[in-house]
């Protein structure tokens, strides 16, 4: 169990972010079958002969793949938590660049603790004294080719998580924010602190000493990950609600389309969690009322809106529901 003590200044410094290096770690767990590709099959199985290739050209991103391991440590470096809530993909690989060699040893050191030796290849990257910059390439290699082109759609998806469990906290606190992150986690207000479940028989408390807490939604993570090395900042990774809506559904998204059009389909569809119409604006790109916002061009049929803060979220009624899911009765 982490036990992780929270003060008032750390409730103040807590913030909800988003990572593109973080998701793009998961994503090449996922590619490599490290984790279960969940929502993301159909695009796991489109991606992987791509993935393949740049193993096959890429020493970094194998050693990477090799590190992994599901339930127990990995290096820290490799995907630290951001510096900051907004950060781009090509800040945060050059905070991993910039990784000291010693520490990088050292926290390769305790991935390959208790495990048998990895293979030579593999063994000759971990130990090069260009180790960071080779793990780095892998990862920007991952990222350029496999994860760029569909983030803009997962961003989406992260940025209305982001949004929905920032105006709860807001307004009902840590209780209804983070109640629902997973079921490893829990929120003590009696003590003021968060505990999060942890493999084995491990007992860790943990002060954030005023610096708050990062919580990174994740498409790809099935359970909490907790980030609790004093080096970096101390974050919890989480699944994001509204993964299903990252890839499109395919027979009912176009028995759907031919119902109320391919724009309206497809805003229904991301509509799986509440969203304003900037995250709404990737499912309706490329189509000829794009430009329209959502409540004339899809979001109203079958969709309403509510505010929350300053931000106008669109939902879905049971009417979209059903509509999207195909279960409308005649």
């Amino acid at each position: 169990m982490y036990r992780i003590e929270v003060s008032p200044q750390d409730v103040a410094a807590s913030r909800f972010a988003i990572s593109p290096l973080n998701e793009t770690m998961h994503a090449m767990w996922v590619l490599s079958g490290r984790m279960q590709a969940g929502a993301h099959a159909s695009w796991a199985q489109t991606a992987r002969p791509r993935f393949a290739r740049l193993l096959s050209g890429s020493p970094g991103a194998r050693a990477l793949v090799a590190l992994f391991r599901q339930g127990a440590y990995n290096a820290d470096f490799i995907a630290p938590p951001p510096p900051g809530v907004n950060v781009a993909f090509a800040e945060e690989i050059a905070a991993m660049r910039a990784t000291p060699l010693e520490r990088a040893r050292a926290e390769i050191a305790m991935s390959l603790d208790g495990r048998p030796p990895p293979p030579a290849e593999i063994r000759q990257v971990l130990e090069d004294d260009d180790v960071v910059a080779l793990l780095a390439d892998g990862l920007e290699r991952t990222w350029t080719e496999l994860v760029a082109p569909q983030w803009p759609r997962f961003h989406a998806i992260l940025e209305r998580d982001v949004i929905q469990r920032a105006g709860r906290l807001a307004t009902y606190g840590w209780a209804a924010a983070l109640g629902d992150l997973g079921p490893r986690v829990r929120w003590r207000p009696e003590a003021a602190r968060i505990e999060v479940a942890a493999s084995g028989d491990r007992d860790e408390r943990h002060r954030l000493g005023g610096r708050g807490l990062l919580f990174l939604p994740s498409l790809f993570v099935r359970k909490v990950i907790a980030y609790l090395d004093e080096a970096w900042p101390y974050a919890l990774v989480y699944p994001a609600r509204g993964v299903a809506a990252a890839q499109p559904r395919a027979g009912g998204a176009r028995a759907l389309a031919g119902l109320v059009g391919r724009s309206r389909a497809r805003i229904l569809a991301e509509l799986e969690t509440p969203a304003t119409t900037t995250q709404l604006a990737p499912a309706s790109a490329g189509a000829r009322d794009g430009r329209r916002p959502p409540d004339r061009a899809g979001a109203r049929p079958g969709g309403r809106r509510a505010r929350v803060g300053r931000q106008v979220l669109y939902r879905r009624t049971p009417l979209g529901d059903a509509l999207v899911a195909g279960r409308l009765d005649p």
